[in-house]
Formats: C-alpha cells, structure tokens, sequence
C-alpha cells in the first residue's frame, strides 16, 4: 500500500485515477453504507467536488483505490457548514488557518485482507492504517495542526481504535440515513507515529537542506 495526494494542479494528469476514486466512493458510500448521496454513472460526487480540494489516495501494486479522503482548508467552504451549521453560532466550530477539513473518508477493505497491530494493538486494514498516516503527513507539512471532520459513529470508533481519538464537538445528529459527529484531531508527529505502518512510504519529499 503506498498514498498519493493529488492536488488540484494534477487533475488533469491524474485523471483516469482521480475517476477510480469517484467510483470507490459510490460503491462505499452509496452502494454499502446507503448514504443520500448523489451518484452518476457509478461515480460519487459533491458540490466541495468543485472547491478544488486536495485528495490523498491509497493505492495497491496494481494501482487498484483502495482508500481516499478529501481535505479543504477549514476556513471554507466546507462539507461541515452546510451538515452542522448550528455549530458556528454556538461558538464551537472556531475554523482559522492551521485547520484543516476531511470527508468522504472510505476504504474498500473487500480489495485486500491485509490488516496489522498498530501501536496500540489494535488490528485495522492496513490502507486504513495509511490513509491515517498520509492525512497527518500532509497536513503537517502544508501548515495544520488541526484537522475537523464531520463523520459517522463507526468512524469515530475506527479512530479511536487507532489511537488517534477525535474530541467531539456538539452532539450526534441523524444525517440521511446515518448518524454524523463532529470532531477534532491533532495532526503532529506524535499521532504520525502513532499510526504510521512500519512499512509506510512518505508522500511528501523532505525539503532540501541549504548548503
């Protein structure tokens, strides 16, 4: 398993697998979870589509999209101001530069029957033990420190089996056909060692040092 993000500047050469990403997200997300979500041609997609976000992508050796999650800066717009609304005026969703946002956190875990003990012993797939590095890897080296989602139950309990545990903010509401939570999650190098898989290779290459 390795990770890639894809920023916008790469759409379009990253195109046919940006497209597998799209068509993992129908069969999670509406085909399994059966989610009110929106989906075309076998493909799931979403206004915030539109915002160019970065995608981190977890792939196998055959480049088959195991996993994926979506990130936006924090400040808007976001998936979360439109799911919770009320939480802005209550004074407890406080977004500022060094956050960040994630949805559409999936991982076909039907491709491979790959898991491993984390840290904690805890056994989780390991493109999900990835996908969790990847997403702090990036995070911290494009400047947050803070990371905000808006997910469902199962999630935050796969979060908290990780070691990685998201503070909630609010409470649980029902959204279609699930039940979503806010949280926060720090994204430093102590939950990056925490999740990180032995064999994790890093998506971001390290700066080159001055002579």
């Amino acid at each position: 398993m390795r990770a890639i993000a894809i920023s916008p500047e790469h759409y379009r050469s990253q195109a046919a697998i940006l497209d597998r990403m799209h068509q993992l997200r129908a069969r999670v997300f509406h085909d399994r979870l059966n989610w009110d979500v929106k989906v075309r041609d076998g493909r799931e997609h979403d206004e915030f589509d539109l915002c160019q976000p970065t995608y981190i992508l977890v792939v196998d050796a055959r480049e088959t999209v195991v996993g994926t999650v979506r990130l936006l800066p924090a400040t808007g717009p976001t998936l979360l101001s439109v799911l919770f609304p009320e939480l802005r005026g209550q004074g407890l969703f406080r977004p500022h530069a060094g956050m960040i946002e994630s949805s559409r956190f999936c991982v076909d875990t039907s491709v491979t029957t790959a898991y491993e003990p984390g840290e904690q012993g805890q056994a989780l797939h390991s493109a999900t033990w990835t996908l969790f590095a990847a997403i702090i890897e990036w995070s911290m080296a494009n400047g947050y420190g803070e990371l905000i989602t808006a997910t469902d139950l199962r999630i935050e309990r796969i979060l908290r089996r990780a070691g990685w545990p998201m503070a909630r903010i609010g409470e649980p509401k029902p959204i279609g056909n699930t039940k979503a939570v806010v949280g926060l999650l720090p994204t430093d190098r102590t939950s990056f060692a925490v999740v990180r898989p032995a064999d994790y290779s890093p998506i971001v290459r390290p700066a080159r040092q001055a002579a």
